[in-house]
């Protein structure tokens, strides 16, 4: 084997001489020098708890593709909200897993004033009056063939579709709901439903706009989570976002502002960090994030394998959402992280 000698380059400068004495490693020296210059941090008030909701009474039901998480009957539900409560959770968000029975071409259950959405957030309400509740007026959890909007002829009908979710948005409001989020990315649904919330009397609810909900592969455990694996017709390229546009994703943000939305979501999140910076920096609105089921399962996988410890990366991802730009996150491992953070 041939040695090398390593020669030392004449006049070579020392460290101090090629950083000017800026030596970035001091303030890295000790826990408390790191703690006193961290540039962001979680806490739980950036925390929004998804739920599963059921039928039935008692019923704690594991969804296989998404380890420790459950679908809950109202009273489960109740019992979550109030441990969410204890934790300093600011609010939790919940969907539904509709019966087959009550599914249809276009999803009609949405408006029942006693649908699982309405009688889950009636009950917590009460339980809990503290907790924030939000609600999705979607169809895809009460439509026979999976979408989120009214299916006509193989196409989805936009503006059919946003008088239903409008109507379904005041009966959530009355059921209690704080905060409206619908995510169905149907054209000018923002302005029906502010109006229809206003009209009605409920100009304090909030809209939670799924501003830019893109056409992702990261949600397939929610499908299962909800009911609606196997029954999806097509895709939801028509109405989603291509998953390769940055500026269309601005455009639909500044659209469902100007309609008037009170914040804004980008879902996924850290496939899509680059957006929620964008929409922060362009228009200085609380924007939140959605960790949706694909990365939650992700992240249980690889730790449930020993390939990552799971905590730590959890920590981290979400403290990605808050360097982005994000003032809150909807995520699955809420209860657990309000847990770490409360030491």
């Amino acid at each position: 084997m041939n040695k090398f000698t390593l020669t030392k380059p004449a006049g070579a400068r020392s460290v101090d001489e090629i950083t000017g004495s800026r030596r970035l490693r001091r303030m890295r020296k000790a826990d408390w020098s790191r703690r006193l210059v961290q540039e962001n941090r979680l806490t739980v008030d950036d925390l929004i708890w998804p739920i599963f909701l059921t039928g039935g009474t008692n019923v704690r039901e594991p969804i296989d593709a998404m380890p420790d998480v459950f679908r809950l009957s109202v009273d489960q539900a109740v019992r979550e909200a109030e441990r969410a409560a204890k934790l300093g959770i600011p609010a939790i968000a919940t969907f539904p897993n509709i019966e087959a029975g009550r599914k249809d071409e276009t999803g009609s259950h949405i408006l029942d004033p006693d649908n699982l959405i309405n009688a889950a957030t009636r009950a917590i309400k009460a339980a809990v009056p503290q907790i924030g509740i939000i609600t999705d007026v979607a169809l895809d959890p009460f439509t026979s063939h999976g979408h989120d909007g009214i299916l006509r002829d193989g196409i989805i009908v936009n503006d059919e579709t946003v008088e239903q979710v409008a109507a379904a948005a005041v009966l959530q409001a009355a059921a209690g709901a704080d905060i409206i989020a619908p995510s169905d990315m149907m054209d000018g649904r923002i302005g029906a439903i502010r109006d229809a919330l206003d009209a009605n009397g409920f100009q304090d609810v909030a809209i939670m706009s799924y501003a830019t909900k893109f056409a992702s592969a990261f949600y397939g455990p929610y499908r299962e989570a909800i009911g609606t694996q196997g029954l999806l017709k097509g895709d939801k390229k028509t109405y989603y976002i291509d998953h390769a546009n940055s500026d269309e994703a601005v455009r639909e943000a500044e659209q469902d502002l100007a309609e008037g939305a009170d914040m804004l979501m980008v879902k996924p999140g850290l496939p899509y960090l680059d957006i929620i910076r964008r929409l922060k920096d362009e228009f200085a609105m609380p924007t939140f994030a959605y960790q949706v089921s694909g990365e939650y399962t992700m992240i249980k996988a690889a730790a449930a394998n020993g390939w990552i410890d799971g905590e730590k990366v959890m920590m981290e991802s979400l403290l990605a959402f808050k360097r982005a730009g994000c003032d809150g996150i909807l995520t699955y491992f809420a209860p657990r992280v309000a847990e770490i953070l409360k030491g």
